[in-house]
């Protein structure tokens, strides 16, 4: 029975993406809500069924009342059937309505529905670029990630638990006071517009405090992980205290707005406490007098007092589901600020795959400057040809991780074109151009996983064999065997740690470099690929990285100079701009930059400063 229900929706059914999701916070939900339509057909009418039978209950109730005040003979032998049937109702029919209804929204909509949001807002952000991380906390976009899901799920369980619910009983109500006599409806009609203000008060409050509330608990996250991902900088400069005050700067936000919040819901009750006495009052007050007058049974008495009765402890729970639905809608337009956010860096229409035969590249009057003014790139032209291997140097700021990043398209150019083998880059699919680039940063960070993983992450179809094989070309694989994770497991299964945490700068680079090696990737990029490495290592891996480069097209930027110093041809970079290029030996002998650079060499390193 379970899983009937929870199979009703697949939440991972194929759907059109969207590169501009809705940012108004109705289409929005209906976007997400369209696989689970059918079913929320189902959980309205089951809703407005199951608060037909209360109200049917209660009205039943008075008209008992009124059959006992014959003699239990009489009554056994008129009604006994009707008893028993209301009876066998009561422990049968009741319960499996009741039943229907809490499945249809326990184990068919609320796992579903929050599972369906998290992937598909995961997905859409896993197409974002890489400038668009860049901009924010990774910490507070995982919360957004995390917290929009759920919170939209309780939006949907209010709708079909307490709103569908509560208007239908209150559509019952009215009807079953009004059978009784219309002026019943008075005191009822008077409280109901009464509540109703009290609602629109307490709701155009609460959404507001509630998203406030919510934006500031996102702040928290980010900062308390940022905090946690940089931890190694936090106590090597025995800055814990300083984060502390960042952090509670920030939690202390989060109180102010939670106590906002809160003083909302304290009003609602105090007022809600009263409107609910003038009902009672109101209502049965009212019963009574007409009893008195002769104008209303017993039952009608007892029935009206139930319904009452009922209603004022229904009051509570609906305001809090009414608040509660606001609240939660602020979570998720807040969640939007991220999910809904358009793909900032897509493929064109008609985007074809790479089709890589030579390695060719050629640099158009490429410009870049982020936006600004200055920085970035400034009408770069260059050819590197199939094969080549290019040296790329140049202070700290001079364009080379700029000119790598454009190259894998993760910036749109704003001027000029990059072409490989006579494709322009922005005109095939991203996926396709970074699948034939292998890169080794200088970040060597790895993924929380084992260390197959993060090898096997070169090329998963890979074989055990080809990925350990890849590991004995990084120099790896010794250290590999001899890993062992708190939780025992060794070799190849051990597990890395948030970011290679785990591993020392030497092994992350080398794991890195397995992972490149098993790619395979016809076009190299070498960003400071043997920074973390100690001269001893170094110099065992060079042969391993020249083996790499063998067959193609390579640009390796690097600030030890002797670890280039062999390539085809040297670019030196400054201010944006190709200032010198030739052979080592070449730019050597014209006394340059790189002349310069060379001389203030201290053990192979460059002088990001030098030459100033």
């Amino acid at each position: 029975m379970f899983r009937y229900f929870e199979n009703l929706v697949d939440p991972f059914v194929a759907y059109d993406e969207v590169d501009t999701p809705p940012t108004r916070l109705w289409p929005f939900m209906l976007d997400y809500s369209r696989p689970f339509m059918r079913v929320f057909v189902w959980a309205a009418l089951l809703s407005i069924i199951v608060a037909g039978v209360e109200i049917g209950l209660i009205y039943y109730m008075g008209r008992v009342v009124d059959l006992l005040s014959g003699s239990p003979t009489e009554v056994w032998q008129a009604h006994g059937t009707e008893l028993l049937l209301m009876a066998a109702f009561v422990l049968l029919l009741r319960p499996a309505l009741h039943v229907i209804d809490v499945l249809l929204l326990n184990n068919a909509i609320l796992p579903n529905f929050g599972t369906l949001i998290r992937w598909r807002a995961h997905k859409h952000v896993l197409r974002q670029s890489v400038g668009w991380f860049e901009n924010d906390f990774a910490g507070r976009i995982a919360n957004r990630i995390m917290q929009t899901p759920p919170a939209a799920g309780e939006v949907i369980f209010q709708v079909f638990d307490a709103i569908s619910f509560s208007l239908a009983y209150l559509i019952g109500a009215a009807i079953l006071l009004m059978a009784a006599d219309p002026r019943l409806l008075v005191p009822l009609l008077i409280w109901l517009v009464l509540y109703g203000l009290l609602v629109r008060w307490t709701v155009r409050r609460v959404g507001p405090a509630s998203q406030a509330a919510s934006d500031a608990r996102s702040t928290v996250t980010g900062r308390v992980v940022d905090s946690y991902t940089n931890i190694h900088s936090v106590k090597m400069f025995a800055h814990a205290d300083q984060e502390l005050d960042y952090a509670r700067e920030a939690i202390e936000a989060t109180r102010r707005t939670f106590q906002v919040e809160m003083r909302i819901f304290t009003i609602m009750d105090a007022v809600l406490v009263t409107l609910n006495g003038l009902l009672i009052i109101g209502v049965v007050g009212w019963a009574i007098a007409l009893w008195m007058q002769g104008s209303a049974s017993v039952g009608v008495v007892a029935a009206a007092t139930a319904l009452t009765l009922r209603l004022n402890a229904m009051t509570g729970w609906i305001m809090w589901a009414l608040t509660s639905f606001f609240r939660q809608l602020g979570v998720v337009a807040e969640g939007m600020e991220t999910i809904a956010q358009p793909v900032d860096l897509l493929d064109v229409k008609g985007a074809r795959p790479l089709q890589l035969s030579s390695g060719e590249i050629e640099i158009r009057d490429l410009s870049h400057h982020y936006g600004r003014e200055t920085g970035g790139l400034d009408h770069i032209n260059l050819t590197i040809q199939p094969g080549e291997k290019i040296g790329l140097i140049g202070r700290s700021g001079a364009g080379k991780s700029t000119l790598v990043k454009l190259l894998l398209r993760f910036y749109d150019v704003e001027r000029g074109a990059i072409l490989i083998d006579g494709q322009d880059i922005s005109s095939v699919t991203q996926d396709s151009l970074r699948q034939r680039i292998g890169m080794v940063q200088q970040d060597s960070a790895l993924l929380h996983r084992s260390v197959r993983d993060n090898i096997l992450y070169g090329r998963p179809d890979a074989t055990e064999e080809q990925m350990i094989a890849a590991a004995k070309q990084a120099e790896a694989h010794e250290f590999i065997l001899d890993l062992q994770d708190p939780q025992g497991r060794t070799g190849y299964d051990a597990h890395v740690g948030e970011r290679g945490v785990k591993l020392s700068g030497g092994q992350r680079q080398r794991v890195t470099l397995a992972r490149v090696i098993l790619k395979d990737a016809p076009i190299l990029l070498l960003d400071e690929a043997t920074s973390a490495l100690d001269s001893e290592v170094e110099a065992s891996i060079q042969e391993t990285l020249y083996g790499m480069m063998q067959g193609k097209t390579v640009i390796a930027i690097a600030h030890r100079l002797s670890t280039i110093a062999q390539m085809d041809r040297i670019l030196v970079m400054d201010g944006g701009r190709i200032v010198e290029e030739g052979a080592h030996a070449e730019l050597l002998s014209h006394g340059g930059l790189y002349a310069q650079f060379w001389a203030r060499q201290s053990g192979g390193f460059m002088n990001p400063e030098a030459a100033e």
